[in-house]
């Protein structure tokens, strides 16, 4: 299985509590989840991914190794959004999200409408 991880934005902690509700409700986010971090560091960020292998059964050494490998070659991307979470204070977080590349595939083909 492959995995894939992306730094998706700021947002303020309410909203991201209330998207966070929401989508548990939603049948086709299974195998892609969204985290919250008040910090972005490599650190803050392997923290937030650490329980979610658990709770897919996915193989944890890759998905750890999946946030590493975008730490160390997207460090200009990490930098602005350090930046745009310090401009935005602390009422905010990092988002971030991680997923099993064809249950990511799946979501956005179900949010374009595409039924295949």
């Amino acid at each position: 299985m492959k995995y894939t991880f992306d730094i998706v934005g700021v947002s303020p902690i309410w909203h991201f509590f209330n998207n966070q509700q929401q989508n548990i409700q939603k049948p086709y986010n299974q195998g892609v989840e969204y985290l919250g971090t008040q910090k972005c560091t490599l650190d803050a960020l392997i923290e937030t991914v650490e329980p979610v292998p658990v709770k897919w059964g996915w193989n944890s050494e890759q998905v750890i190794d999946t946030v590493v490998q975008f730490w160390l070659n997207n460090a200009e991307t990490t930098r602005y959004w350090k930046a745009r979470l310090n401009d935005a204070g602390q009422e905010n977080i990092l988002v971030a999200r991680v997923a099993d590349i064809a249950a990511l595939q799946a979501e956005f083909e179900t949010l374009l409408g595409k039924n295949w």
